[in-house]
């Protein structure tokens, strides 16, 4: 019999793990995925897609949309987020860079989002001004576009065979190209995906 993962606890938030698509998956947008979860709680959910570039999208190109100087800015793919917001930036980076704006005693949105020792998720113009010119996160992905549940959305989509919430791992993230990512991180899990059932059992 093929192993099925076992489905999380009820009423778990899953903030900072990431989220690998059940063979199966019943929406064809997130077949295959792998998703940093960054935001979950009662009012639903938000996480940065890892797992697929964006055809045609680089770096330097991004940043000279926005009026940035790429500097010393690697010209690396940029990840499709996700279908919501789709030209809005992210970048999910090493949890030891803040935002200068955060240390500021006016601030009251933090531009910068602590997911975890892990990693952190920040969608400021702050960030990618630092990679470019040479001070930003040690490590880094750059994103365009989110995936977003509204409350309970992803809850009932956990119970349903669609995703398995695996351990946030900096390490899937940063030391991995995209396309290995889901792979990687079942096999972290101690996990072989190809073993996965497409279906969920019933007793």
């Amino acid at each position: 019999m093929s192993p099925t993962p076992p489905p999380p606890p009820e009423a778990s938030y899953l903030s900072g793990r990431l989220l690998l698509a059940m063979p199966g998956m019943p929406d064809p947008r997130f077949a295959g995925s792998a998703i940093a979860l960054c935001v979950h709680d009662e009012n639903g959910a938000l996480g940065i897609g890892i797992d697929t570039l964006l055809e045609g999208v680089t770096l330097h190109a991004l940043l000279t949309d926005l009026d940035i100087d790429p500097g010393l800015a690697p010209d690396c793919g940029v990840l499709m987020g996700g279908p919501v917001e789709s030209s809005r930036g992210f970048v999910l980076h090493s949890p030891e860079w803040v935002s200068p704006s955060d240390n500021a005693a006016e601030a009251d949105h933090p531009a910068s989002l602590a997911v975890s020792d892990q990693w952190a998720l920040s969608a400021s113009r702050d960030v990618l001004v630092a990679i470019a010119e040479g001070r930003g996160p040690a490590q880094w992905l750059v994103a365009l576009g989110y995936a977003g549940w509204g409350p309970g959305q992803l809850d009932g989509e956990m119970r349903h065979h669609g995703w398995y919430a695996a351990q946030g791992r900096r390490s899937i993230l940063f030391d991995n190209p995209a396309h290995d990512r889901w792979s990687r991180a079942w096999k972290a899990e101690g996990i072989d995906p190809a073993l996965l059932a497409n279906v969920t059992g019933r007793a």
